[in-house]
């Protein structure tokens, strides 16, 4: 099962300013890996609370991907890239 993975006009940004090395293998996750699965939540991490449960965190090295799934068209809209020192913070 092949899933479509779109990129919201802030995640493009995101990832126009990450190094060019660290956007390849993003992409490469996005399109290869998480496309070709059955399962997308299989990767990644449901997040927690009352407005986020229907996001998923994802982990490519330093960086982390936030994402929406919707099953009945099978497609994966990414919604944010950065690396994990700026989504951590409180």
């Amino acid at each position: 099962m092949a899933w479509k993975v779109e990129l919201d006009p802030a995640a493009e940004r995101e990832l126009d300013k990450i190094d060019r090395t660290s956007a390849r293998r993003i992409l490469a996750f996005l399109h290869g890996r998480l496309a070709q699965i059955d399962d997308p939540r299989s990767l990644g991490e449901a997040l927690k609370g009352a407005r986020l449960g229907e996001f998923w965190k994802y982990r490519v090295g330093d960086y982390r991907i936030i994402a929406s799934i919707e099953d009945g068209a099978l497609r994966i809209l990414v919604i944010r890239i950065g690396h994990r020192k700026d989504g951590y913070r409180r």
